[in-house]
């Protein structure tokens, strides 16, 4: 078989020597443009139009992340770049979902523990000890119940907090209460102190993080975006956070990235940032798990993290 892998960041050759490793029958190349060759599987990650447009004959695309939005918005602006009836495929953990868990119980605990407050209170050189958080009501709500939706949800579950989950259609996880649609949303953000956003990113979900939805939100809630830049409007979290309505937020991706030097969030003080590095794609991992992919959709059988195109992940 013939595999061809873009990336606009990864080293090429790791990639190819990893794959030709798991899959030794295949000749695996770095696509360049021209590359009109034969190929029956793709691995990609924002790949040229040109590179996929004409490639009716892939029996599989493979997105190197967890989410395939930047993809399918190149299908949108550009109909065509996938091409019609090849199945695409996203990782669905590969070390991700840990790296995401050691990521949000980390955030967590340090705003239930208040020790984002005592950093300021060092900086002030104030004494104060302060009335610690209750795990009876500090209820931590996600957005999203995906894979790493679910295992975030069962790792803060494990130190004894209160989660619920808002999800498309409803979900059943130990310890988590389950809320589904748009007629169980208000349900879901009542009472909700933390808020962590895990949603995929699609036309439906853009801007979800709004200032109608922080209103809904405990005074005082705390925020963690560790889903897409798209999901948030920027603006309303600054106003929420002026209004107290928002206590803290820390924010690991954003509508532009990287962040803007002039941007309001890299000096508020209520704010954190990381550089989209809560979950990233560990290529062992990401190389396993893609491998056995082609090889059960060589033997005829059922791939996968298969996207759902209408849905969009």
């Amino acid at each position: 078989m013939n595999i061809i892998f873009y990336h606009p960041f990864f080293a090429a050759q790791d990639w190819l020597v990893g794959m030709t490793q798991r899959l030794p029958q295949a000749h695996i190349r770095a696509w360049q443009p021209g590359d009109n060759d034969r190929a029956d599987y793709a691995l990609v990650w924002r790949p040229p139009y040109e590179m996929l447009a004409n490639r009716g004959d892939l029996k599989g695309i493979f997105a190197l992340g967890a989410g395939v939005d930047a993809i399918l918005e190149q299908e949108r602006q550009h109909p065509g770049t996938l091409p019609t009836g090849v199945p695409l495929m996203r990782l669905e953990d590969s070390g991700m979902a840990q790296q995401m868990q050691e990521y949000a119980l980390a955030c967590v605990l340090r705003y239930f523990r208040r020790f984002d407050e005592y950093h300021v209170l060092q900086q002030q050189q104030r004494w104060l000890p302060l009335v610690p958080h209750q795990q009876s009501d500090f209820t931590i709500g996600i957005l999203g119940a995906g894979v790493l939706g679910k295992s975030v949800a069962q790792k803060l579950v494990e130190f004894g907090f209160k989660v619920r989950c808002w999800s498309r259609s409803a979900k059943q996880i130990n310890g988590v209460q389950s809320f589904a649609g748009n007629a169980q949303q208000a349900a879901f953000l009542h009472d909700t102190r933390l808020l962590i956003n895990l949603l995929p990113n699609t036309p439906e979900t853009q801007g979800i993080l709004n200032q109608q939805l922080f209103a809904q939100l405990i005074p005082g809630a705390y925020l963690l975006n560790l889903a897409r830049g798209a999901h948030l409007v920027e603006n309303d979290l600054l106003q929420a956070l002026e209004q107290g309505q928002i206590a803290a937020a820390t924010l690991d991706v954003f509508g532009q990235e990287p962040l803007p030097q002039a941007h309001p969030f890299w000096c508020h003080p209520r704010v954190s940032i990381t550089p989209h590095i809560s979950a990233i794609t560990l290529p062992e991992q990401a190389m396993n798990q893609i491998a056995a992919n082609i090889l059960a959709l060589e033997a005829g059988g059922p791939p996968t993290g298969l996207v759902d195109m209408q849905r969009g992940y």
